[in-house]
C-alpha cells in the first residue's frame, strides 16, 4: 500500500509538470564529454522525448574537446586564462570548423529521433580585448543574441542549436564560452529551465567546503540550493580554489580549468541566471542513465537545483492543503510514528501547521501548538520519502523553532515513539511527562508510551 502511495505522488509530479511546463522553454547546455560518450544516444532520446511532450528545447553543445584535438593536430598552440583560452587569429577557421562539427552530430542525432533542429549564427560578439595586459585573442564577448529569431524557430517547432561562434557586427568570428551563451540565452528567452549536463558533477568535501545548511547526500550531492545557499557556498570555496591553485604549481599557461574552477563558474552562472529571471538551474551528471526526464517530470531528481524562492518554502497551512497533508501522514500513522489526524481536527487547528511546498505540490508539514508562555509542542511532523535526505526535516523543526522563538516561548517538547535520536541531535533532551500541560498529559496513552523531549530556547 504505501509502494503505490508513492508511485501515485510520482504520478502526480509528472501530470502537475506536464501542465506546467507545457509550451515552457528548457535551455539544455551539453558537455562534449557526454556528446562523445556512449551515453549521448540515450539523452537525445530524452530530450527528443521532452521536446514532444509539448516543452520548447534550446541546445548549446559543449566543443572544448573537439577544440583541443583540431588545434593540437595542427600543432597551434593555447592556453587558459581567467578560465578562458587564448588563441592566435589563425586558429578561428580551426575552431569554427570544430564548434560547428559538434553540432552536427547533435542535429544528426535528432534526426535519428525525428527530431527536426537548425543550427544558427543568431548571436552578435565582440572581441574580449586586452585586459590587464593580457591579450586575448580571438576570445569573444556576447554582445547580442536574436532573440526573436530563436523564438520564431521554437514555434514552428524546431530544436536551435547554437554553436559557441559569435560574429562581429562586420563578420568577424569569435570564440565565446558555452556555458555563458547556455547562461545567456535562458536569461533573454525568460526559461523556465537551464540544464548544465556534463560528467562529474560531485562534491567531495575534500575538495569543496559545504556550508553547515546545505545538505549533502551520501553519494556527494546537493540535491537544491536557493540564492543565498549557493552564494555562501561560491564564498567559502572561492578563496579555497585560489589558494590550491596558488599551491599546486600549475604552470602560468596551464590548458584546462581544475575541476573546483568549472563548478564555481557554473555555480555562479546559475545564481545569475536565477537572479536575472530564470526559474531554476540544474547542473547534472550526464553519465547516469534518464536523469534528465527525472530532474524535469519530479519534484525532485538527482542533480543540484539552484532555485529562486519562489520555487520552493515553508508556509502556513491553508484549507485547500488538507488532503495533501493528510495523504503525506497517512504512510507514518500506519507504522505508528504519527497519532492519526482527521479533517476536522486539522481544520481546528489550522493556524498551527506549517506545509512545505515545491512548485504546488506539499512535501512536508508540521504543527506548532503554543500552550502558555512557557511552552509549545511541535507535532504531526511527517516529511515526503523522496525527501527525507535533504535534510527537509532539519530545516521544518528549525523553522518551527524560530517560530517559538518570536513568540517568546521559553521551551519546546515533543512526544516520540520512534524518532527519538533524531530530535537529539538537534538538541532535544528527555524530559519528564509531569513537565508537559495537563491538557496534553491528559491525552497521553500508556499504550502507546511516547517519550518526553524537551529543547529550551
Amino acid at each position: 500500500m504505501q509502494e503505490i502511495t508513492q508511485k501515485a505522488r510520482q504520478i502526480r509530479d509528472v501530470i502537475r509538470y506536464l501542465k506546467a511546463f507545457k509550451n515552457a522553454v528548457t535551455v539544455i547546455y551539453l558537455d562534449d564529454e557526454i556528446i562523445t560518450s556512449p551515453m549521448l544516444p540515450s539523452l537525445i532520446h530524452d530530450i527528443s522525448l521532452i521536446h514532444e511532450s509539448g516543452i520548447n528545447v534550446v541546445i548549446v553543445p559543449g566543443c572544448r574537446q573537439r577544440i583541443n584535438q583540431v588545434l593540437t593536430q595542427s600543432n597551434i598552440s593555447w592556453q587558459i586564462k581567467n578560465g578562458q583560452r587564448i588563441t592566435k587569429p589563425e586558429s578561428m577557421d580551426l575552431i569554427k570548423m570544430a564548434a560547428f562539427d559538434v553540432s552536427n552530430i547533435i542535429m544528426t542525432s535528432l534526426s535519428g529521433e525525428k527530431t527536426s533542429a537548425v543550427i544558427g549564427n543568431w548571436v552578435k560578439a565582440r572581441g574580449k580585448g586586452v585586459i590587464n595586459g593580457i591579450d586575448y585573442g580571438t576570445t569573444g564577448e556576447i554582445e547580442s543574441i536574436n532573440t526573436a529569431s530563436i523564438k520564431e524557430i521554437l514555434n514552428d517547432g524546431f530544436v536551435p542549436i547554437l554553436p559557441c561562434i559569435g560574429w562581429s557586427s562586420t563578420g568577424k568570428p569569435y570564440n565565446i564560452s558555452s556555458l555563458t551563451l547556455a547562461t545567456q540565452i535562458a536569461v533573454n528567452l525568460e526559461a523556465d529551465k537551464l540544464f548544465f549536463i556534463l560528467p562529474d558533477t560531485h562534491l567531495d568535501p575534500k575538495e569543496f567546503n559545504i556550508p553547515k545548511d546545505v545538505h549533502l547526500t551520501p553519494d556527494y550531492n546537493i540535491p537544491a540550493m536557493d540564492l543565498k545557499e549557493i552564494s555562501s557556498f561560491i564564498k567559502l570555496n572561492k578563496s579555497k580554489t585560489a589558494s590550491a591553485l596558488k599551491t599546486s604549481g600549475k604552470s602560468k599557461e596551464k590548458k584546462e580549468i581544475s575541476k573546483q574552477e568549472k563548478i564555481l563558474e557554473l555555480f555562479s552562472l546559475a545564481k545569475d541566471a536565477c537572479k536575472n529571471g530564470v526559474s531554476r538551474v540544474h547542473i547534472l551528471d550526464g553519465f547516469i542513465d534518464g536523469i534528465l526526464p527525472c530532474e524535469i517530470f519530479s519534484s525532485i531528481g538527482s542533480g543540484t537545483m539552484i532555485y529562486n524562492d519562489e520555487y520552493s518554502g515553508f508556509r502556513a497551512m491553508t484549507l485547500n492543503d488538507i488532503s495533501s497533508v493528510l495523504s503525506l501522514m497517512d504512510p507514518f500513522v500506519k507504522q505508528k510514528i504519527l497519532l492519526p489526524r482527521t479533517k476536522i481536527s486539522l481544520t481546528e487547528n489550522l493556524s498551527d501547521y506549517i506545509v512545505y511546498q515545491v512548485d504546488g505540490g506539499i512535501h512536508a508539514c508540521a504543527s506548532l501548538h503554543v500552550y502558555s508562555p512557557s511552552q509549545a509542542e511541535i507535532a504531526g511532523v511527517a516529511v515526503d520519502e523522496s525527501y527525507s535526505k535533504l535534510g527537509i526535516g532539519v530545516k521544518l523543526i528549525n523553522y518551527l523553532l524560530k517560530k517559538a522563538k518570536d513568540k517568546k516561548i521559553k521551551s519546546v517538547f515533543v512526544l516520540t515513539t520512534q524518532t527519538a535520536d533524531w530530535f537529539e541531535k538537534l538538541g532535544f533532551k528527555s524530559d519528564s511527562l509531569d513537565s508537559i500541560p495537563a491538557e496534553r498529559k491528559a491525552k497521553w496513552s500508556p499504550q502507546r508510551n511516547s517519550k518526553v523531549l524537551r529543547i529550551k530556547l
